[in-house]
């Protein structure tokens, strides 16, 4: 995905970031990503048909074609270039109008760059015309738009631009017995956002595709992340299956893990929800849908209750990591991203990867950890949750760049519960670690 690039930073715009994506046959031109050779009055045009759909980014200087034999990176004069895409901008956008740029020099000593131009949907004047005609973005190529697009552009609110990248889950709450008891050790929810398709907008859900999204999600690395969280605990697993009746625009899939399949009180749970805008010519609403994913933990009280057999539990660095990976690496899975695309009708390329990370606990996080090799930062205070940001920068497919968010996910956790020495413990696990995740 280019969302971790449209995201990065200036500094985070590195030459070998750009070198590895144009290396990626997967990630060749789409929805929001466009590779140019040199400057065309195409790439203004380009510019605003991004503007007016979802935004995207077009990098100048990369030859679109994918033959054998033909160089991909070729470099322009930085400034040449982008002072000719100002000028197409100014003269040929009705309103004038102009991206952000960004300059990323090549590592040859040629002294040529690569022109990163990331196009924010959110800020652009929409509609952008160009010759009295509204250029829009199809997967791979541009258009024209139709009176009927043509009208939505011109009548819709600000918030109806934003391509969301994964930011503003809500917090999850602790579920509470009748005597005011926690039923959990922990939750932990991440989610995305997603824009709607036309035809995503008011077709309801079908059990055809939420079955399809139940599938992906058991063929994924989740179920074992889930049940390695259960230390050996678990004797039975579901897959992910349907939790109630599926309303026309909501759905909730649930796995479920027990110490036995007598068992009541599930170990660990986990449960993504479905949330579908209700449909456009109804009551006002935002045209955002969203996925969200929470994983319920109660290994701790499990052990606790669990008779003469009885032992104390806490929740291994290696286990938590194994969680965050596999978490993280099912939230861009191939599949799993088809079905929920498919789901909203919408490009893959505009499923976003989760952005923050939600945690609320039970009791103080740092009882939850296990006590060797973590010490106790004096008046550190006391913590039982928190919100854990992503790099944005990060591209998630990447088995390095995931473990980087897994490992700085854990060294947040230590500092929120007060605690020092996550990161020998996290060392220590990626050393013996049989495998990279």
């Amino acid at each position: 995905m280019n969302n971790s690039l449209f995201a990065a930073s200036a500094a985070d715009l590195t030459i070998e970031r750009i070198r590895a994506l144009a290396a990626r046959l997967d990630q060749l031109e789409s929805l929001t990503l466009e590779y140019k050779s040199e400057y065309s009055s195409s790439l203004v045009q380009t510019i605003a048909a991004m503007a007016n759909t979802y935004g995207g980014m077009i990098l100048v200087g990369i030859n679109d074609k994918v033959e054998p034999g033909i160089e991909r990176i070729v470099g322009v004069d930085a400034q040449p270039t982008i002072d000719q895409i100002v000028s197409g901008c100014s003269t040929m956008l009705d309103p004038p109008w102009e991206p952000a740029f960004f300059n990323v020099p090549l590592d040859d000593g040629s002294g040529h760059s690569v022109v990163v131009v990331r196009v924010d949907a959110d800020v652009a004047p929409r509609p952008i015309l160009v010759k009295m005609k509204a250029p829009i973005r199809l997967s791979g190529r541009n258009a024209t738009a139709d009176r009927n697009r043509l009208l939505q552009l011109a009548r819709e609110e600000p918030s109806a631009r934003v391509l969301p990248m994964g930011q503003n889950v809500m917090s999850p709450n602790l579920e509470r017995d009748n005597e005011g008891k926690a039923t959990a050790d922990f939750i932990l929810r991440t989610g995305i956002n997603l824009p709607m398709g036309e035809a995503g907008a008011w077709r309801p859900l079908s059990e055809r595709t939420v079955a399809a999204l139940a599938q992906a999600l058991d063929e994924s690395a989740f179920p074992p992340a889930l049940r390695n969280l259960g230390n050996g605990a678990i004797d039975y697993a579901t897959g992910f299956r349907q939790l109630g009746h599926n309303r026309a625009r909501k759905a909730r899939l649930v796995w479920q893990a027990t110490g036995r399949p007598a068992d009541k009180k599930h170990l660990v749970e986990a449960v993504v929800s479905v949330d579908l805008p209700e449909p456009y010519g109804s009551a006002p609403t935002s045209p955002v849908a969203s996925v969200t994913i929470d994983i319920i933990a109660r290994v701790c009280q499990y052990a606790r209750g669990h008779g003469k057999a009885a032992w104390t539990h806490r929740y291994s660095v290696a286990d938590l990591a194994f969680l965050f990976d596999g978490l993280l690496k099912t939230a861009v899975d191939p599949k799993v991203v088809a079905e929920i695309a498919r789901i909203a009708d919408i490009d893959t390329a505009l499923v976003a990867q989760p952005r923050e990370l939600h945690l609320v606990a039970d009791q103080q996080i740092k009882e939850l950890l296990p006590s060797n090799g973590l010490k106790e930062i004096p008046d550190a205070g006391t913590s039982a949750g928190g919100v854990f940001r992503a790099n944005p920068a990060l591209n998630l497919r990447s088995v390095t760049d995931r473990q980087e968010q897994v490992d700085d996910w854990l060294r947040q956790l230590g500092l929120d519960a007060g605690l020092t020495g996550m990161e020998s413990l996290v060392k220590s696990y990626r050393a013996t670690a049989p495998t990279p995740m």
